[in-house]
């Protein structure tokens, strides 16, 4: 028998996910919240406005009619933004049973409880083990993936069982998944990692080198770690994909939204300016409010996110931000790996 997938989400990686399990096999129900939308891209077999050129195969069917999509399979993709997650998850609450796996593909902190997205999750969906909630993470840019490149990405439940459940369902020639248990750092490390991208592309707009931001990547995965194993996760896991492999796409991909937002920000362009450039969001600007409080509540030192912070939102100059990152006090590298 067929195994069937439900997406809830039709963005880029959404539907970047969506082709690769219907490609495996699977069929695949997408939702896409706009009936317009739906119907156009049922029409063109193509989402034309966030993964162009990319042809959606036959065997799925494309709604938006919620109750219909979450109801067509118990294996429950989640594939929309940190910041609206909560409101579509509670718009599909009643018509997830406890014996749904639900899978969340977002990357961010949810800016007003900073919780984590299987956070989210469980205070929506209370009646559904923890165990059934997983995250999948990883370097994974949608453009690439749909277009059949190699790509690779973990996915993370504190049951295994389910994780390795979601591992035998997006397997595939053109995607290799492997499995951790630490939903803690998987989903800390492929949500931070797009502040330390939006420095890297700032990093670029100023016009600085390799070594600069050899530097940054380096030194934003000693803070990225250091909070993560702060809140409880485990120091590994940031090596790993969803750590290591994500902030190093993320920060030097051309497809990187977080890096281009960085760019213009250097360039002298606002938030509002940068964010209403594109339809697409990006996490990156939401997750940094969230993760300078979170940081704050729980003692750890994060230079480079605060600094970022500083430059998005209390009017900082990118250089300044920069020159006061390189002049402060001299440290120990290995003593404030996973310490102030």
């Amino acid at each position: 028998m067929s195994i069937q997938v439900s997406v809830i989400g039709g963005g880029s990686w959404g539907t970047a996910l969506t082709v690769l399990l219907a490609r495996a096999g699977r069929h695949v129900t997408l939702w896409k919240r706009n009936q317009a939308e739906a119907e156009e891209m049922t029409k063109t077999r193509e989402n034309r406005t966030y993964l162009p050129g990319i042809v959606i195969p036959a065997n799925v069917t494309i709604t938006s009619d919620l109750q219909a999509a979450v109801t067509a399979s118990s294996n429950l993709i989640i594939a929309v933004p940190s910041q609206p997650l909560r409101e579509v998850v509670e718009s599909l609450k009643p018509y997830v049973t406890a014996d749904y796996k639900v899978l969340s593909i977002a990357k961010g902190l949810e800016v007003h409880t900073l919780l984590r997205m299987t956070q989210v999750l469980a205070q929506v969906l209370p009646y559904l083990p923890s165990g059934q909630l997983a995250q999948l993470a990883g370097p994974n840019h949608a453009e690439e993936a749909g277009a059949g490149l190699p790509t690779t990405a973990v996915v993370a439940a504190t049951d295994l069982n389910v994780a390795e459940k979601w591992q035998e369902i997006l397997m595939m020639p053109t995607l290799r998944v492997y499995t951790n248990h630490d939903v803690v750092g998987v989903e800390l490390g492929s949500s931070l990692k797009q502040i330390i991208a939006i420095a890297a592309g700032i990093c670029d707009g100023l016009g600085y080198g390799d070594n600069t931001k050899a530097a940054l990547l380096t030194r934003g995965l000693a803070e990225i770690a250091r909070l993560g194993v702060a809140l409880g996760a485990q120091p590994l896991t940031f090596a790993g994909l969803s750590g290591m492999g994500d902030l190093i796409v993320t920060c030097t991909s051309k497809h990187s939204r977080n890096a281009r937002a960085g760019q213009m920000i250097a360039k002298g362009y606002t938030v509002s300016q940068v964010q209403s450039a594109t339809r697409m969001v990006i996490e990156g600007i939401p997750t940094c409010q969230a993760a300078v409080e979170l940081a704050r509540r729980v003692g750890v030192e994060m230079p480079i996110t605060n600094a970022i912070h500083q430059v998005l939102f209390e009017g900082r100059d990118p250089r300044t931000a920069v020159h006061e990152l390189m002049m402060r006090g001299p440290k120990a590298e290995l003593a404030v790996l996973f310490g102030n």
